[in-house]
């Protein structure tokens, strides 16, 4: 592979795989970094004309009762100054949806501030919110005031290792070509203090995966919420691990792809392991809450209220606002798969939603 850091006019498909079958096999998570900074940087991904539709695309009672949780936090917190900020914000639906019905409470922002690299979706984020700035990474966040952060299918999109369980032990699964295709292959070099102490023994094919890039910015957000004050929501398709299994899929026009095929051409992404999100955040003194599932935590904040109201407000779109509410809370659509964490600075009171915090530590 090339040397330095991806830049999308070296993303092109054909440059990926030259790349590969020309040097030596890459590991899954450099694949997976280069074709999705390709794959963003040159298309709106989003809605029916794209490769996948979210939530806040999917309702605007997501995104609102999104703002109703930051309300109420930032309420009972002391009413402080605070930025917003959000994590790969899509087209911008989320963080105007959240806002305005934040607003409804009197609370608004010293700033929105959005971290998002794909120049298409900077132009959908700065027509829907011109007041927003962007940054290229966390580290260049203001650092004046608490911070209150959305991570809402963020996670899911970043690179991640691969173990596989070999006769030999635990190898990294690399991508390389072979007869004019690109597969995954068992990698030669031993891997085995990657792989968790839990999962050591699983038997031979067994596919572990892990996801530093996560950890990394997840740590530095909570580092910065403790100096700074302030909590983060991440949202996401995931698991409670550790667990085994490989999560890696590629999804094009709303239906599952070949995750070798097309490199560039398709969202790649992989289940979220949730604890490990929660253990990169404690070190920096924060308080986790429990998991939640995304339907019990739309539940506990109050979606069918909202829908009632939305519903007496234009009783012709009654099916549909139920639909809706449907895909975003039920356990065959969206909601179980997808599931939520909060992470809150010290002395910052336990958001809502979440079940009783019995479980959540402040180490």
């Amino acid at each position: 592979m090339r040397d330095g850091p991806p830049t999308p006019e070296r993303l092109i498909p054909e440059h990926l795989i030259h790349d590969i079958a020309a040097a030596r096999p890459t590991t899954i998570a450099d694949y997976m970094a280069w074709a999705n900074t390709h794959y963003y940087a040159t298309r709106d991904p989003l809605g029916a004309a794209g490769d996948f539709t979210t939530a806040p695309e999917i309702s605007q009672m997501f995104g609102e009762l999104i703002g109703v949780w930051i309300a109420d936090l930032w309420s009972r917190a002391g009413a402080p100054p605070f930025r917003y900020v959000e994590l790969g914000p899509g087209r911008g639906t989320l963080a105007a949806d959240a806002l305005r019905a934040a607003s409804r409470f009197g609370c608004a922002p010293l700033g929105i501030h959005l971290v998002e690299t794909s120049p298409t979706l900077r132009a959908a984020q700065s027509a829907r919110l011109p007041e927003a700035a962007h940054h290229d990474e966390v580290d260049a966040l203001p650092d004046d005031a608490p911070l209150v952060i959305v991570a809402n299918e963020f996670f899911d999109a970043l690179p991640i290792h691969q173990y596989v369980r070999t006769t030999a032990g635990w190898r990294e699964r690399m991508v390389e070509r072979q007869g004019g295709k690109l597969v995954p292959v068992a990698g030669t070099v031993s891997a085995d203090e990657a792989v968790p102490p839990a999962l050591h023994r699983r038997p031979e094919g067994t596919i572990v995966e892990t996801a530093p890039v996560a950890a990394a910015i997840m740590q530095r957000c909570a580092f910065r919420l403790a100096r700074q004050g302030g909590a983060m929501l991440a949202i996401d398709y995931g698991y409670a691990g550790p667990a085994a299994g490989d999560t890696l899929q590629a999804v094009r026009a709303h239906r599952f792809a070949d995750a070798f095929t097309d490199p560039g051409e398709a969202d790649l992404t992989a289940h979220v392991d949730f604890t490990a999100l929660a253990g990169a955040a404690r070190p920096a003194g924060l308080t986790v809450s429990p998991l939640a599932t995304q339907g019990d935590w739309l539940r506990r904040l109050g979606i069918d209220a909202r829908l009632k109201a939305l519903v007496a407000a234009a009783p012709d779109r009654a099916d549909e606002l139920k639909g809706q509410r449907d895909r975003l809370v039920t356990a065959d659509a969206m909601g179980d798969l997808f599931k939520l964490i909060a992470a809150t600075a010290p002395g910052w009171p336990q958001p809502a939603g979440f079940a009783d915090a019995e479980g959540a530590s402040h180490e």
